[in-house]
C-alpha cells in the first residue's frame, strides 16, 4: 500500500501559478504510475495529468497542456504538479494518486488504488 500526502495548494489570482506536491512512502516500487486528478463541487473527478515512476513519461489532459507540468524527484519519492496560468475553472480540489499497474495513458480514476487526501486550489477572478 502507498501512502500519498498532497502539498501545496492555496488561493490564488487567475493568471498566476501554483506547485503542488504529492509525497510517497510505503510500497512506492510498486507503483508504476502516478497521477494527478481534480473534483469541483458537484462534478465528477477528472485526469489532469500522469506520469511514470522509472521513465518520466508524462500524459496531460487537454484542458491543462501547455499550462500544467508534472513531474517527479524519485530520489524525494515525490510528485509535482506545477500549475501557471490558472484560470478561475481551474477551482478544484486536487488529489494525487498512484497505479500498481498500468501506463501513463491511465486517466480514469478507477485504474489508481492509492489516493491522498486533497488539497484545494481556489483561483479567483
Amino acid at each position: 500500500q502507498v501512502q500519498l500526502v498532497e502539498s501545496g495548494g492555496g488561493l490564488v489570482q487567475a493568471g498566476g501559478s501554483l506547485r503542488l506536491s504529492c509525497a510517497a512512502s510505503g510500497r512506492t516500487f510498486s507503483s508504476s504510475v502516478m497521477g494527478w486528478f481534480r473534483q469541483a463541487p458537484g462534478k465528477e473527478r477528472e485526469f489532469v495529468a500522469a506520469i511514470t515512476w522509472s521513465g518520466g513519461i508524462t500524459n496531460h489532459a487537454d484542458s491543462v497542456k501547455g499550462r500544467f507540468t508534472i513531474s517527479r524527484d524519485n530520489a524525494k519519492n515525490t510528485v509535482y504538479l506545477q500549475m501557471n496560468g490558472l484560470k478561475p475553472e481551474d477551482t478544484a480540489a486536487y488529489y494525487c494518486a498512484a497505479a500498481s499497474r498500468g501506463s501513463y495513458r491511465a486517466i480514469l480514476p478507477s485504474q489508481y488504488n492509492s489516493w491522498g487526501q486533497g488539497t484545494q486550489v481556489t483561483v479567483s477572478s
